[in-house]
């Protein structure tokens, strides 16, 4: 089976021996990404539906990099540092996905994880 790295300067580079995604036959798989904007670097601090907006953004480029969008998710996996972020994170991935394509029973599966992080962004998707 062939893999293929995939690669947008539409994202944030990855800054470490990893990948944006690598599509491995008809599996396509994305590293975590955060609320960097792809231009500047930096962090886009604010409150988590900026975060959580730019972060699909990026998500959002990378799938492009290989013509696919976000309708062609199966599953997300979201840490929170603080799971009373949820509820607002959550009400920005359901607005993204009915925009799209998406029909309400084609929604991926979901993943979430909370807990005390000393990092400076409040979630990551991947």
């Amino acid at each position: 089976m062939n893999k293929r790295i995939i690669k947008t300067d539409q994202a944030p580079a990855a800054i470490g021996p990893y990948s944006q995604a690598v599509r491995i036959g008809n599996m396509f798989y994305t590293s975590g990404q955060i609320a960097l904007d792809p231009r500047s670097g930096e962090f886009i601090s604010g409150e988590i539906e900026q975060e959580t907006e730019r972060t699909l953004e990026n998500i959002s480029a990378i799938l492009k990099a290989d013509g696919l969008s976000l309708d062609n998710i199966v599953k997300t996996t979201v840490y929170l540092t603080d799971l009373r972020y949820f509820t607002r994170m959550n009400q920005i991935l359901f607005r993204k996905q009915t925009r799209t394509s998406l029909r309400p029973g084609s929604r991926p599966a979901q993943r979430s994880q909370g807990g005390n992080r000393s990092d400076s962004f409040r979630h990551r998707l991947k």
